[in-house]
């Protein structure tokens, strides 16, 4: 059988071809997975670029509270009630070297209302505490209005800012006392008599 070289040089030629297109697949099957993952990571990019916009971070927290030593302690009491009223007091003793004058007890308190917060300044009496001396405030509340109160801090002046101070519980809230009450029943009859007889039969209520 003689061989054609023709037909042998087709078939080479043929499957250069077919690989060419197989090489051109997969060429082309890598470039278009290459497209894909770049339009993801850009979309994606773009997506956090656009929730970091229009939700910026909240700005830095800075201390706000009273700075340097306390120069005050303060001893809050519990409240107590008194014909519907709620009482609150407690002293504020000096425990810095220098006089404090016009202090302000500053407490907060929740209405039962609506449940807003409502600060109030209680002035310390005397207006001058020297070193290591005590004062007092307090204050009467519709026990109704109001649902809490909390120690918010104390001021130097009802406008000042808050100065350093600590605290400590006071007086415990006495207990209850409930009155006994005497109940007295009639009776009817005689006196000396039965309320219940045979002869006058009645109901035990």
């Amino acid at each position: 059988m003689i061989n054609n070289p023709f037909h042998q040089d087709d078939a080479v030629e043929q499957q250069h071809y077919t690989n060419r297109r197989l090489l051109l697949g997969i060429v082309c099957a890598v470039a278009v997975t290459a497209l894909l993952v770049a339009g993801y990571a850009f979309v994606r990019r773009y997506h956090g670029q656009r929730i970091l916009a229009e939700n910026p971070p909240p700005p830095p927290v800075t201390d706000s509270g009273p700075k340097g030593p306390p120069i005050a302690h303060v001893v809050i009491d519990e409240p107590t009630l008194e014909k519907g009223f709620t009482v609150i007091g407690g002293a504020v003793k000096n425990i810095s070297d220098r006089d404090l004058s016009d202090l302000f007890v500053v407490i907060e308190m929740r209405r039962r209302k609506d449940g807003g917060i409502e600060d109030i300044a209680l002035p310390v009496s005397p207006p001058i505490l020297q070193p290591q001396q005590e004062g007092a405030f307090s204050l009467k509340a519709a026990a109704q209005d109001f649902a809490s109160i909390r120690l918010a801090g104390v001021k130097a002046e009802p406008q000042s800012t808050l100065v350093a101070y600590t605290s400590s519980q006071g007086k415990k809230r006495p207990p209850e006392r409930f009155e006994p009450k005497i109940v007295v029943v009639k009776r009817s009859g005689k006196p000396g008599e039965f309320i219940n007889t045979p002869d006058n039969p009645g109901r035990i209520r």
